[in-house]
């Protein structure tokens, strides 16, 4: 799989193609359906695949400040790309100058000049091109004007319509079972570990406090299920090689203690040996066992978070 930041990484001699372009955030069951597409119009034809998505955010650059929390980093956005089997991912820095581009501007620069455009495969709400002047028809008419066949897809999973907005409402209310259906796999949340209050290794429970990049979808608050995981990082691998690990994982402020920022944290159940601090780190979220509770004494909590492990042992198993 080939792997591009912007077109000038493109390779001039780069083949026709089928193209699918989208956001792609949170690469759901229906951004899977409408790649697997887009690959299999690319085996009918004997073409190249390649997925365009971009980074930032669209919103965050044409209206900042009221774009929605990230499902996923740009990273692992490529990363799950590049799984469905495609030729090619290329992310496209978004800019405002680029935002500007007309729809038969960005047809003509971006996928038939560059791309070579054999087909293109888009989802059913497809909008392109300066204020998203463009959609499925206006794309449909320049197919025709450059020699490519266009098709939109409905992004549907059994029979139900999966979008990114509805994983974040279900994301906010803690429905993890929902989002994993939608996903087809956990919701992930990924940062640094940094140091904290060490009150969980204070407790026995040493935890990895996961400070995640702005605008991340955190799911709600509350003591949930999951596994840990190091992520490589620039040139550097992943910590003690990628292992994963069965955790118990905390999101808020800790009511029990006053003036706590809201933080994400995973115990590695059983492991007090583990050295992260520095380490990417990879939080994949299983179900919520409880919400937030504020404890009237220490005890209390350590019988809780017990219990907590207990439940998440058990489920993670």
């Amino acid at each position: 799989m080939r792997g591009w930041h912007g077109l000038d990484d493109v390779p001039e001699d780069w083949g026709r193609s089928v193209i699918t372009i989208g956001v792609f955030d949170g690469v759901h069951r229906g951004h899977q359906q409408m790649v697997a597409r887009a690959v299999a119009m690319a085996d009918e034809l004997g073409l190249l695949s390649v997925v365009v998505t971009f980074d930032p955010h669209p919103e965050e650059v044409v209206r900042p400040g009221t774009h929605p929390p990230r499902l996923t980093t740009a990273r692992h956005r490529t990363e799950l790309l590049a799984a469905l089997g495609v030729d090619a991912v290329c992310v496209l820095p978004f800019t405002l100058e680029f935002s500007r581009m007309s729809p038969d501007e960005f047809v003509q620069t971006v996928l038939v000049d560059r791309l070579h455009a054999g087909g293109v495969v888009v989802g059913e709400n497809f909008r392109f091109g300066h204020k998203a002047s463009g959609d499925v028809e206006t794309l449909q008419t320049l197919g025709e004007k450059y020699d490519f066949v266009a098709e939109a897809v409905p992004l549907v999973s059994n029979g139900e319509t999966i979008s990114s907005t509805l994983i974040r409402e279900r994301l906010a209310a803690g429905d993890m079972e929902a989002v994993a259906a939608a996903l087809g796999r956990p919701h992930r949340v990924e940062g640094v570990v940094v140091r904290g209050y060490q009150r969980g290794r204070q407790l026995g429970f040493p935890t990895a406090n996961v400070e995640s990049p702005d605008f991340t979808a955190i799911p709600a608050d509350g003591v949930y299920a999951g596994w840990l995981q190091g992520i490589p990082t620039g040139n550097l691998p992943a910590v003690y090689g990628g292992e994963r690990w069965p955790a118990a994982i905390s999101v808020g402020t800790n009511p029990t203690f006053e003036g706590v920022p809201r933080t994400v944290e995973a115990y590695a159940l059983d492991r007090d040996d583990l050295d992260l601090y520095g380490a990417h780190m990879a939080v994949d979220f299983g179900p919520r066992l409880r919400g937030n509770v504020k404890f009237d004494s220490i005890e209390a909590l350590v019988d809780q978070i017990r219990a907590d492990v207990d439940e998440a042992r058990r489920l993670t198993s």
